[in-house]
């Protein structure tokens, strides 16, 4: 009698399910659906009985489970599951995460001030937001989360994650973290504070460089970089830093690049839809500064990083420095779910100006630099012409040019980057030198 009622209840849902599935295909399709070819007709068996068979499945937890389980709670967690199984940056989103989902964008939260993603089934650091509790505390791009106070990642998907790191402001928490070359994994135990982001930095290296860096891609990028340009005039280059900077919006990382370049394709997007094939263009005219660039990235440097660094590379407006980028090239739709929940699905893949996808690739330099630091020497004990005994004189006429005194260039300096910091970073270092290189030879111009 038991297994009767039990057959009874999943036909009858079956059944329901069956005619809404008939009657939507009704809807789409038209008359279609009356003169379906074999090869159609086989389709839509194949997915009636999917669902059907998910309907049991549903109906036997319900009644042959050890603990009773509400229907809501089983379909949401059955969502969860299918719809992160899809790719990495897809997710089902509860009425709490999609109520913070915007948080980023608008330039304040609560929190760590990390950006993670998904890589081989792991909980990954895409990169610590400067001068947050996470950049502060050592946490560094390309480190695998192992737990989160004491609660293992394994199984768990991207948002699970980033609930458990979020919390009130001064309260702590403890990562568990894997990094590379570390025989042992390393506990960082880090206060939780109101995450703060300021997007653009600026600073001048050597008078006629202007330096830029962007954490994220926040909505005031283009706003406060076209002011940083139009504020330093006589710059005759610069090196805009992309490095650990997880990206952000796209329109954010569109503008920047028209900053530097007046025609051509930016970026595109293709996917299943008609609709998700969009092109996106240079604006003529949008260009505020034509000198040379320089950008620097590396394995933090995702998404909108991605597309401005490849774009610039691609359209021959920069030499792209540093080391090979995240490769995250996958677009996300927000599909509201009725007015509290909704649905991140990816919908489209970014393809560069030339035509290449960044997807699971990223951006390969022009020119790979390691981090670290530059060893500076002394100068040669090898004798110089004007040390000989009797060595002809110059013969030029001019004054001797004055000593100048350089104890200065290891002074703390927010608006300027020294001489002595630049050695302590070797791809910026480097950058600045092929950066002298391009505005002696005037190329990108």
């Amino acid at each position: 009698m038991v297994n009767k009622t039990k057959s009874i209840i999943a036909s009858s849902v079956a059944i329901a399910l069956v005619g809404l599935y008939i009657g939507s295909q009704a809807n789409a399709k038209g008359n279609d659906v009356v003169s379906a070819t074999p090869n159609t007709q086989q389709i839509s068996k194949d997915k009636l009985d999917a669902y059907i068979k998910f309907t049991k499945i549903l109906n036997l937890i319900e009644h042959e489970y050890v603990d009773d389980v509400n229907t809501t709670t089983l379909v949401n967690k059955a969502l969860k599951g299918l719809v992160s199984n899809l790719d990495a940056h897809s997710s089902y989103m509860n009425k709490d995460e999609y109520k913070d989902l915007n948080v980023h964008t608008k330039g304040e939260f609560g929190g760590l001030g990390l950006s993670v993603g998904m890589r081989d089934n792991a909980i990954t650091i895409i990169a610590p937001i400067k001068d947050t509790p996470a950049y502060k505390a050592g946490i560094k791009a390309g480190d695998l989360i192992l737990k989160i106070d004491g609660k293992a990642t394994m199984g768990m998907n991207i948002d699970e994650a980033v609930k458990l790191m979020r919390g009130k402001p001064k309260t702590k928490i403890m990562l568990t973290i894997v990094r590379k070359d570390q025989p042992k994994p390393l506990d960082f135990t880090i206060t939780r504070d109101i995450i703060k982001v300021q997007s653009v930095f600026s600073k001048s290296i050597s008078g006629d460089i202007l330096y830029i860096q962007i954490t994220s891609f926040d909505q005031n990028v283009v706003k406060e970089v076209q002011k940083v340009v139009k504020n330093n005039p006589k710059i005759k280059g610069i090196v805009l830093d992309l490095r650990n900077n997880p990206g952000g919006l796209l329109d954010q990382a569109i503008g920047l690049t028209d900053i530097f370049v007046d025609n051509g394709v930016i970026v595109s997007q293709k996917g299943r839809a008609k609709g998700e094939n969009i092109t996106y263009k240079a604006t003529i005219g949008g260009v505020e500064t034509k000198v040379p660039l320089v950008v620097l990235v590396n394995g933090g440097s995702a998404s909108a990083s991605e597309i401005v660094s490849g774009a610039l590379q691609d359209l021959d407006r920069a030499v792209v420095v540093g080391e090979k980028t995240f490769g995250k090239g996958s677009v996300q739709a927000v599909l509201p779910i009725g007015n509290e929940e909704g649905l991140r699905l990816t919908v489209a893949r970014y393809y560069l100006p030339s035509g290449r996808s960044i997807q699971a690739k990223g951006v390969e330099p022009d020119i790979i630099i390691h981090s670290g630091a530059i060893s500076t020497q002394e100068e040669s004990a090898m004798i110089k012409e004007n040390e000989l005994s009797g060595h002809l004189k110059n013969g030029d006429n001019k004054k001797p040019e004055p000593v100048v005194d350089k104890s200065d260039d290891n002074k703390s300096d927010d608006t300027k980057i020294s001489e002595t910091e630049l050695y302590k970073d070797a791809q910026l270092k480097s950058s600045v030198d092929i950066l002298k290189a391009l505005m002696i030879t005037k190329k990108g111009k």
